[in-house]
């Protein structure tokens, strides 16, 4: 029975002495992984208020750079058509030059035909020279045929060109006009613009590569371009779709990165925002 007891008492004081041992190491293992945590939200959440104050910015400019974008593809095709155009016509006014060119010939050797016929002394040479000449106006003639078909084909490059090049000239007077307004848009805010996108980029530095990988994708599939949003009314930021209350708990607690069920979002509480608020200025 003694034994017994003494082994009770022995079991019972390893228990003891383990107990602690085992609710200090988790907390301070805890702590640890909270900062580490916490601190990754903070950078997330600080990153997504400078990259909404970007967009912010750029939706400013509304449809301009993309109709100015289309303006320039559209003005670089008919430079491609005005450019193949005058092509053809300078192939095609070859072609009539050198058709006229062997019309001359054609005419020229016809008449020294025709002086060799007058000087033929038999029935033969006369029939060869006469089928020569024959011949020789078949051609000349195929070649004024050529030669007149090219000239419409010319005169109808000719419209063309005029037509697309006065189309040319009106898209590039709308160019210019939606220049004018993008230029103006981007010069009132050009200076912050570049001063958020600095701020950016500091930021990125300081998140893990895949971390900022997975925000950039989430940020590229949300129509808003938010990857990072609060929890508000007990709902995800960005889906509205309701967290549980368990989940809402461990959001606070910052022990580990939770995304929203629905949309995939970084969640974050009032704390998170508020310290990456201090760090941005509180960016609008």
């Amino acid at each position: 029975m003694k034994e017994k007891a003494g082994a009770k008492t022995k079991a019972a004081s390893k228990k003891a002495a383990a107990k602690p041992a085992q609710t200090e190491k988790p907390k301070v293992v805890s702590e640890e992984r909270d900062i580490a945590v916490e601190q990754k939200l903070v950078s997330l959440y600080a990153l997504q208020s400078v990259d909404s104050a970007i967009d912010a910015i750029r939706i400013l400019r509304g449809e301009l750079p993309l109709e100015v974008q289309d303006l320039e593809d559209d003005i670089a095709g008919y430079q491609n058509k005005i450019e193949r155009i005058k092509a053809d016509m300078t192939e095609i006014t070859k072609n009539i030059s050198d058709r006229k060119a062997a019309i001359t010939d054609i005419k020229a050797q016809i008449k020294k035909y025709e002086k060799q016929l007058r000087e033929v002394k038999n029935s033969r040479e006369y029939d060869a020279l006469n089928k020569e000449i024959e011949y020789q106006n078949l051609e000349n003639q195929l070649h004024e045929k050529k030669i007149r078909e090219a000239t419409i084909t010319l005169e109808k490059r000719k419209a063309d060109l005029e037509r697309i090049e006065a189309a040319c000239a009106e898209r590039q007077k709308d160019l210019e006009a939606k220049k004018g307004e993008l230029d103006e848009i981007v010069a009132e805010t050009e200076k912050d613009e570049k001063a958020l996108v600095k701020k950016s980029e500091e930021y990125q530095a300081n998140i893990e590569p895949r971390w900022l990988r997975l925000y950039e994708r989430i940020r590229n599939n949300a129509h808003n371009g938010l990857a990072v949003v609060c929890v508000e009314r007990d709902a995800c930021g960005g889906c509205f779709s309701k967290i549980p209350p368990q989940r809402q708990i461990d959001i606070r607690m910052h022990k580990k990165i939770i995304a929203c069920e629905y949309c995939g979002r970084f969640l974050v509480d009032d704390t998170i925002k508020e310290k990456a608020e201090e760090i941005t200025g509180k960016l609008k």
